[in-house]
């Protein structure tokens, strides 16, 4: 054979494992987005059939009469203000550490790394308490600040290799000019990091968007649940009606599917940029 026809042969190899890959990964996907638009009766006779008549009515039930449309609500204000606040954090501490700009900066960064293997569960009681005697139970503003604190390790790690790429002459410059830090962090050095925060928003993002353990614990009372938390409901509350919780596992999936097809490029930029060692 060949070295031509060697090539060939891989190329086809290649290609086949990788759309059998996409197949078994987008089933799942495809399937609960056809029985959504199906009845109850539909799904059980044939969850693979496709549906004779489209019932739209699934999504407005799940929105309205399930109380989805606050959940979502709620969901959002978690999320943005995860991203806000993990991008505003990491990006801040990635400078310092980055520019060794405290003494203790190997005592932070080891500190941060220890960080990223301690399990939730363990600060679930400290946290529950702390809540409740700041009042702040059911407040998903204070969740989201909780959620991006606990996503910080890796996205200042991230952000850490992104300044250091940066030349340190390009930040004396600025200051001969007369700007002051904050005025080097915000005008000089963010808009070029802007990848890496990309990058740490869709993380934490994703992270906050599908949360359900501190969801569930903080966020009491049916008026303050996360969409998360509220599709887990489904199971027990509608569990009988599987048409509600295929339109519900779809309004949970599409949010997420747009973020990262809007910023795949950059995600896959920023990671790939933010992967080198520093």
């Amino acid at each position: 054979m060949s070295n031509k026809a060697k090539v060939r042969l891989s190329s086809i190899a290649s290609l086949t494992a990788l759309v059998s890959l996409v197949v078994i990964c987008l089933s799942p996907l495809v399937l609960v987005l056809i029985n959504s638009f199906k009845t109850h009766q539909e799904i059980i006779a044939n969850p693979l059939s496709t549906p004779t008549v489209i019932h739209l009515e699934n999504y407005t039930d799940t929105w309205r009469i399930v109380g989805f449309a606050k959940a979502f609500s709620n969901s959002i204000k978690v999320t943005v203000t995860a991203i806000i606040t993990g991008c505003f954090c990491s990006g801040s501490i990635g400078y310092v550490l980055a520019g060794r700009k405290v003494w203790t900066w190997k005592a932070i960064t080891i500190y941060f790394m220890l960080a990223t293997t301690v399990p939730l569960q363990l600060f679930m009681l400290p946290l529950y308490s702390a809540f409740v005697k700041l009042g702040l139970m059911g407040n998903p503003f204070a969740l989201g600040v909780v959620i991006a604190a606990w996503n910080l390790p890796m996205p200042i790690f991230l952000m850490r290799t992104y300044f250091l790429k940066i030349p340190y002459e390009l930040e004396e410059a600025a200051r001969i000019d007369g700007a002051d830090t904050w005025q080097v962090f915000t005008k000089v050095m963010l808009p070029i990091v802007s990848p890496g925060l990309i990058t740490v928003a869709v993380i934490v993002g994703l992270f906050s968007w599908n949360e359900y353990l501190l969801s569930s614990t903080l966020l009491q009372g049916d008026a303050n649940l996360t969409a998360s938390v509220k599709f887990m409901s489904l199971n027990g509350m509608y569990s009988g009606d599987y048409s509600l919780v295929m339109a519900g596992a779809v309004i949970m999936i599409l949010p997420v599917l747009i973020m990262f097809l809007l910023l795949q490029k950059h995600f896959v930029e920023g990671m790939a940029s933010g992967a080198v060692k520093g």
